[in-house]
């Protein structure tokens, strides 16, 4: 993949960002036969190199622990002291939470050192991926699709506003990621989260299938787990491979047989087999360039992230695919598609803390059964503010869970003794132990917004976002149901509950950054049409999730990728016309 690429051509888009949004830009609009330049910040990695999911722990230096003069950021450092949480002349290398724990070597090199990437203002646990791919190849996989519960909320409880698209518009986009990608699950027919086009779906344990059954009782659901992998795999990827149920799939540092989808085999390498895409990395953006005469983009600069050389590139569109904030930092910093005055307002994303773990008694002693290879357990769907209003808080949150034998004894550091008796009760509870966390859906404020601080600037020179943003009483009386509820199912399942955790996490513990640019149907309230074209700047696109009108409660990957496909379609058929 050629680093050096020809500035002077004039590309039909040039696509900003190489995760889920820039990925899917880049496989829709070279579908279509267009010329496009990817420009990816961070470097190329190794895929073989860095993705060791089949790697024990053993075989690793330090069991896969940072090595010496590297740290993760801890949730006491988050709350406790006040952003940027890393300078630039601190001696270590600093990451985000994400690597904390075991196994955090393994995705070193795919988060970036916070010492480089700074940012001030409220609060918040901001995790970043600059590498080809980006956070896709970290990501917890959990592929859900929203429904017109979500579209059409504000209709439903009278909070917000709609989205000015529904369920039927995105539908077959949902389809055609299903398709191209792979998803495993299993149909529950429930209107609020919508079925996918599903593969094989992961087995349920016998504690999960105990729950399972209990919940049915009490008009609830527990659903094998919606992952974003292919278990029947792919006839038209030749980089992809099915999954075959082993390896440490709980680890940060992907999936090395590609069966879990990554952004670089699931759609870069095939758009480049195409001979349509011009990849370039280490090419951090800084600015949309716009032809003051017309208003339109004409193309972008960036800056060579090894060498600090600026440059630009010209295209007949723009799209941006960087993640919602730093898509919004980008037009922020170029001085664009802020008309409406709501760029980097109505914030929002899912609050996380409250869990609940329990034991199953009559599994304890029981054979070991193989747990590790599974792309992820189960998920109750939200059951809150469907039929009936909850009298404390609007909106609803859904749980993830798993449990089951894996590599490294569940509860084992919690569990009291040592020596051979301690060592005897780790193994005989390891397979009984199941666990389940909530994920809730932050309301769209105005007042929660982004800008850019007046004086922070990152390594290379350009200045950083500042946090205006913080958890409102709905989502705290929210978390409270949370445990509240998690318990309930227990002990409604028989099972014996041994933890609830109501503490609420930090803002942004969730990576699921959402609505900083919002569309909508008028330029005066939103940012972006609803094709995620710029009201202001016709021939500029922003296709990731800062286009969200509202989070939901579910996982929004699957959503980015069917919403993306959809808008290049549509940029495709424009620029087919002249309309571009």
């Amino acid at each position: 993949m050629p680093s050096e690429v020809d500035l002077k051509t004039v590309y039909d888009a040039i696509v900003v960002g190489s995760g889920a949004a820039g990925g899917m830009a880049a496989h829709v609009l070279t579908s279509h036969g267009l010329k496009v330049l990817l420009l990816e910040a961070g470097k190329k990695l190794n895929i073989n190199k860095e993705l060791r999911s089949m790697e024990w722990p053993y075989d690793h230096p330090r069991r896969g622990g940072l090595p010496p003069g590297h740290a993760a950021l801890s949730f006491n450092e988050y709350n406790f002291r006040t952003p940027p949480y890393a300078k630039p002349d601190d001696p270590r290398r600093v990451y985000s939470y994400v690597l904390s724990g075991s196994g955090a070597d393994y995705s070193r090199n795919i988060v970036v050192d916070e010492r480089d990437h700074p940012y001030t203002g409220t609060k918040y646990a901001w995790v970043r991926a600059r590498c080809l791919g980006g956070k896709t190849n970290i990501w917890g996989r959990l592929a859900l699709r929203l429904s017109d519960y979500d579209f059409k909320a504000k209709t439903h409880d009278g909070y917000g506003e709609d989205w000015p698209i529904s369920y039927a518009d995105l539908a077959p986009y949902y389809d055609k990621v299903d398709l191209y990608l792979g998803i495993s699950g299993q149909k529950e027919n429930l209107p609020h989260l919508p079925d996918s086009l599903f593969q094989r779906p992961v087995k349920l344990t016998a504690a999960e299938v105990r729950l399972r059954q209990s919940l049915q009782r009490m008009g609830r659901v527990l659903t094998p787990y919606r992952a974003g992998v292919t278990t029947g795999g792919l006839k038209h990827n030749r980089y992809r491979s099915r999954c075959f149920g082993r390896g440490a799939c709980s680890r940060r540092g992907g999936c090395d047989i590609h069966a879990a989808f990554d952004s670089p085999t699931g759609l870069i390498f095939p758009a480049l087999d195409t001979g349509h895409l011009t990849l370039r990395t280490d090419a951090i953006v800084h600015q949309v360039l716009v032809d003051n005469r017309t208003g339109r983009a004409r193309g972008v600069a960036f800056i060579d992230s090894q060498t600090g050389k600026t440059y630009e590139a010209k295209a007949r569109t723009v799209v941006l695919g960087a993640s919602t904030l730093e898509s919004t930092r980008l037009m922020l910093l170029s001085k664009i598609a802020n008309s409406s005055g709501h760029l980097g307002h109505n914030f929002c994303e899912h609050v996380m803390g409250p869990s609940v773990t329990g034991i199953v008694k009559e599994l304890i002693g029981k054979p070991r059964t193989l747990d590790d290879g599974k792309p992820g357990s189960f998920y109750v769907p939200r059951f809150r503010n469907l039929k009936e209003r909850h009298p404390r808080f609007l909106r609803g949150y859904g749980f993830e869970g798993d449990s089951g034998t894996q590599m490294f004894p569940q509860r084992a550091l919690d569990t009291p003794g040592f020596g051979a008796a301690y060592k005897k009760r780790v193994r005989q509870e390891a397979g009984a132990f199941i666990s389940m966390g909530a994920f809730g859906e932050v309301l769209p404020r105005y007042e929660s917004y982004v800008d850019l601080d007046p004086v922070v600037k990152d390594r290379w020179g350009i200045p950083v976002l500042r946090f205006h943003y913080q958890f409102s009483d709905n989502e705290k009386r929210m978390a409270e149901d949370m445990a509240d509820t998690a318990r309930e199912m227990f002990e409604a399942a028989g099972i014996e509950v041994v933890a609830v955790d109501r503490q609420v996490l930090t803002e942004g513990w969730s990576i699921h950054e959402l609505g900083t640019a919002r569309m909508g149907s008028g330029a005066k309230t939103s940012v972006l049409s609803p094709f995620q074209q710029s009201h202001d700047v016709k021939n500029l696109f922003v296709v990731d999730g800062s286009s969200h009108v509202s989070a939901s409660c579910q996982n929004p990957t699957w959503t980015i990728m069917a919403l993306c496909w959809r808008s290049c379609d549509y940029l495709a058929e424009q620029l087919r016309r002249g309309e571009l």
